[in-house]
């Protein structure tokens, strides 16, 4: 059982690999040259029925009834098999994407494995509240809840982080019984189907996972999302994409969590240690080539060190490694497509029309033949710009950050906050109550002090406004993939 057949990267369906219809395919690009690598099978809608019948046939056929313990072995046994499958994990995740070796090794792969593994941890060691009632003469009641599997869940996964932020939904999905509809990004497909093998020969039952490819509207994933069959919507992706898939499920009421935009802010202060938050900038500006949720796109500055930070953050832009994803000394990658290019050299357009001093990039960089048909850009950086300019205010998911200074606190915080989004924000400074006192502040679902990315996974997950609805993580993801039944027995 392979995910190719050929040059097809192939749906997954009820257990078997579906043998692809030549008209209905679409080409892979490979993010770093430009060249076509694959044919994807896009799925149609009666494929997309077939995969949801499959896995609510698991359902009833026992999965959801499934020990805890035993579904807490299994995602253990998948974690142990994507480690030993490890570099087959990491080639599939540059084709996809285009990003470098080493990060695809230490960050995707690694964190998809820690997925697993900690949901399994999670899951195993979850309790259920429960509550005496005092009643009149003397009696009590005992009311407990009951936790039961949501049931089949479809799964919307973007091209930035596609097998992190795949398994960040499928480890604790399968392990509360769930079974499971993926829609990978078109972009992206190779990790979802490569996962689909693991998870086969580890004994996940046929059709607790599927996998469906193809685009939004009228296809993949708009079948997916508008089928009648499917309890609960869990997305990752743009807002505007996240807005249309709420107006898709609302007339069946059906429970969604949404990781959506970000237009992520840092505050500088002047005490900061300056190399220390240099190193965590040019980390949460620049990681995936900008492409993270998280990144940061907006830094406002402590006037009194701006120059410092504004030097200092360009010339580490200047020394990052553009060139071939299997080059251990690669440190950026591509965008994921010339799409995306054209839209992110559309905001550098839009930051020279508004007065913007470009300190470093702005534009296409030259890297030789072999990598000229990729989509490639410069790191950038601007001064001069204001909270008012679109390149400030929407999200570019580009490697760009604008540097703003400011003077007080009270200034920093009510800048950070002028936004629609409101996922993640980082504070720089050596004043530890300076540190609580403004990430407390911030109107968004993370804030970091001193850090950037680092993750808890029992921690909840998630954003405000633009940024989404609900939280993933810890208990917070088994209380979005299961449904309570409360019990109340008089004693």
């Amino acid at each position: 059982m392979t995910a190719e057949t050929g040059r097809w990267i192939r749906n997954f369906v009820d257990g078997v690999f579906v043998e692809p219809d030549e008209d209905r395919g679409f080409d892979k690009v490979d993010p770093a040259t430009g060249l076509v690598f694959a044919r994807v099978h896009e799925a149609d809608s009666s494929l997309v029925d077939r995969a949801v019948a499959g896995a609510r046939r698991a359902l009833d056929e026992g999965w959801a009834r499934t020990p805890v313990r035993e579904r807490a072995a299994l995602l253990r046994r998948a974690a142990d098999r994507i480690e030993e499958r490890f570099e087959e994990f990491v080639a599939a995740e540059i084709a996809d994407t285009g990003k470098p070796v080493t990060q695809a090794r230490e960050l995707d792969v690694a964190r998809a494995v820690a997925n697993f593994r900690s949901f399994a941890d999670v899951v195993a060691a979850a309790g259920q509240e429960s509550f005496l009632t005092d009643l009149a003469g003397g009696r009590q009641a005992l009311n407990y809840a009951v936790r039961k599997p949501l049931g089949v869940v479809a799964v919307i996964v973007p091209w930035n982080l596609p097998l992190l932020l795949l398994t960040w939904k499928v480890a604790p999905a399968l392990a509360c019984g769930n079974a499971i509809v993926v829609k990978p990004s078109e972009e992206t497909p190779a990790t979802a189907t490569l996962l689909a093998e693991v998870l086969a020969e580890v004994g996940l039952p046929a059709g607790a996972y599927n996998v469906v490819h193809g685009f939004g509207g009228d296809s993949a994933g708009e079948y997916l999302t508008s089928h009648p069959g499917i309890d609960g919507v869990t997305f990752t992706g743009s807002s505007a994409t996240g807005s249309h898939v709420m107006k898709t499920v609302a007339p069946r009421v059906r429970p969604v969590s949404f990781e959506l935009g970000g237009k992520n802010a840092a505050i500088v202060f002047d005490d900061v240690d300056l190399d220390e938050a240099l190193t965590g900038l040019t980390k949460s500006v620049f990681t995936n080539t900008g492409q993270v949720c998280l990144c940061t796109e907006r830094v406002y500055v402590q006037r009194s060190v701006f120059a410092d930070i504004a030097d200092g953050l360009a010339e580490r832009a200047r020394h990052l490694r553009l060139d071939r994803p299997t080059d251990e000394r690669t440190t950026t990658g591509p965008l994921i497509s010339q799409q995306h290019r054209n839209k992110v050299l559309g905001y550098f357009e839009l930051a020279e029309q508004a007065g913007a001093k470009v300190l470093t990039g702005g534009g296409i960089p030259q890297l030789g033949p072999e990598l000229a048909g990729g989509s490639w850009i410069e790191p950038t950086l601007w001064t001069g710009l204001t909270n008012a300019d679109r390149a400030v205010r929407e999200e570019i998911f580009g490697p760009v950050a604008a540097l703003i200074p400011f003077d007080t606190e009270a200034e920093a915080i009510a800048l950070a906050n002028d936004t629609d989004y409101g996922l993640a924000a980082s504070v720089w400074t050596n004043d530890l109550r300076r540190g609580h006192r403004v990430a407390q502040a911030m109107n968004v679902g993370m804030a970091w002090v001193n850090t950037w990315f680092l993750r808890d996974l029992r921690s909840p997950f998630g954003g405000v406004g633009l940024s989404g609805i609900g939280r993933e993580g810890g208990a917070s993801s088994l209380h979005f993939y299961t449904e309570p039944t409360n019990v109340c027995v008089q004693l």
